[in-house]
């Protein structure tokens, strides 16, 4: 049930206190309590917010005990979310905040006071035990940035009106924001847990034209700068793209009427139940887009785009890949990992060709491709029999395919769909993760790709021609 505000109070389209205690007292009394899940039902009345989408498992604790969460499901203050493995959450807030809990992670709802009349009196408080979480800030946190606060296990977090990612464990907390900025500080005698808004103290402010994340380890005094494409941190790495039609928004979120911010959803720990090996016979490897030899870079640099590498990756097993020195001379940044960079003539924030957006759909032939099976008998090269890459430069969207096979995966298929920005970066919405790009004419593509594995992991490089 959606909160709404009315004559300043937050209210609900109705209100069944009473038949939800009875509820959960009939239940209560009619069947033993579970483990996992406590059988009562979650009352929306007070409730500060909703889920709006939840893919995979995840579960709210509150002060009544365990349940499993679903789209439509009311949130209050001090409820903890938990996600598994393959669990991924968005909550819409009553002040039109919207916040991301991703997998693996426990993130505590500690204090939600919004006051519609005076949002400048709000006070918002979150806690991110553990995982990734990304925060829109609402018209709480933007009139009040003051008493606004997330905090990690060793860190305070602080706004000044933004969209921020952080990624926390015990140990590291990272971030990187979006738009807007942040300020990150250890917990001192001047940065109280129990405290609001940013801590001043050993603090370092990170903004969205940085091109950088924040970073603080547990025996550090203070949060360092690091160069963000050093970063490889899939839920930091993966930039999130803003929706910029109703074609890119999903049916919750056009009911709702704004624009939103879609997100890839991977996994940071590999687990059972993400297995995605379609079968454990080996497969035929032939035709195999892998280069039988190691591609000259007087080759690899006739192309639009180009391949550079941070080091020397896995050596002898590396074919379309170049030093990132090399692939760099006379080229611009478009995206990349913590291994790999795609660089491209023409600029890296240029604006694709006006004559794209008139050309509708593109499809793209795979040209050539490099691929590793990560496990812990080591790495692999894999065969990448075929695929297909399809792009619409009329509404931004893309779709492709590949296919994989090794002797300890079998045949393995890799999909994924998604959006494609106005510089012609592509990345990851719906399926396995990427990050891609197209040249300034469209004629060509390349993209990083990871899928996991019961037993492992895939990682690997593309590069497509358009037909």
């Amino acid at each position: 049930m959606k909160p709404q505000q009315f004559n300043g109070k937050l209210t609900v389209q109705a209100k069944r206190l009473g038949l939800v205690s009875a509820i959960a007292v009939a239940l209560a009394l009619s069947a033993p309590a579970q483990a996992d899940q406590a059988l009562f039902i979650v009352d929306d009345v007070g409730s500060v917010g909703e889920v709006s989408l939840v893919l995979g498992k995840a579960w709210l604790e509150t002060a009544q005990g365990r349940v499993q969460i679903s789209a439509g499901t009311p949130v209050h203050a001090t409820d903890r979310i938990l996600t598994e493995s393959n669990g991924h959450v968005h909550i819409r807030f009553i002040d039109e905040a919207l916040l991301s809990v991703r997998p693996d992670s426990r993130l505590e709802i500690v204090q939600y006071d919004y006051n519609p009349e005076q949002p400048q009196r709000s006070a918002i408080k979150l806690n991110l035990e553990e995982g990734i979480t990304r925060a829109i800030s609402g018209q709480g946190a933007s009139a009040a940035r003051e008493r606004f606060r997330l905090n990690t296990p060793i860190a305070a977090i602080g706004v000044r009106g933004t969209d921020f990612v952080v990624s926390a464990t015990s140990g590291t907390v990272r971030a990187l924001v979006n738009e807007g900025a942040i300020v990150m500080a250890p917990y001192s005698s001047e940065c109280s847990i129990d405290s609001f808004g940013p801590c001043l103290a050993n603090g370092i402010e990170l903004t969205d034209s940085a091109l950088q994340i924040a970073q603080i380890d547990g025996s550090s005094t203070a949060p360092r700068l690091l160069p963000a494409t050093v970063e490889r941190d899939p839920g930091i790495q993966e930039q999130i793209q803003t929706a910029a039609t109703d074609t890119q928004v999903d049916a919750e979120e056009k009911t709702a009427g704004t624009g939103v911010y879609l997100e890839n959803v991977t996994s940071l720990r590999v687990k059972a139940d993400v297995a995605t090996v379609i079968s454990q016979k080996p497969g035929p490897v032939s035709p195999d887009f892998t280069p039988k030899d190691v591609v000259g870079i007087t080759s690899l640099a006739q192309n639009n785009l180009m391949w550079g590498r941070w080091n020397d990756g896995y050596g002898a097993q590396e074919r379309i890949t170049a030093a990132k020195g090399v692939a760099a001379a006379g080229r611009d940044v478009t995206v990349g990992t913590g291994d790999y960079i795609l660089f491209r003539n023409g600029g890296g924030r240029e604006l694709l060709s006006a004559s794209l957006v008139t050309m509708g759909a593109a499809s793209f032939a795979l040209d050539s491709a490099q691929a590793f099976f990560h496990s812990d008998a080591g790495v692999a090269a894999m065969a990448v029999n075929g695929g297909k890459l399809d792009i619409n430069f009329d509404n931004r969207q893309f779709a492709t395919q590949l296919n994989l096979n090794h002797a300890q995966t079998g045949k393995v298929d890799f999909v994924s769909s998604g959006v494609v920005s106005s510089e012609g970066f592509f990345y990851s919405q719906v399926g396995d993760y990427l990050t891609g790009a197209v040249s300034i004419d469209g004629s060509e593509a390349g993209y990083f790709f990871e899928k996991q594995l019961q037993d492992g992991g895939i990682q690997g490089l593309t590069l497509w021609d358009k037909r």
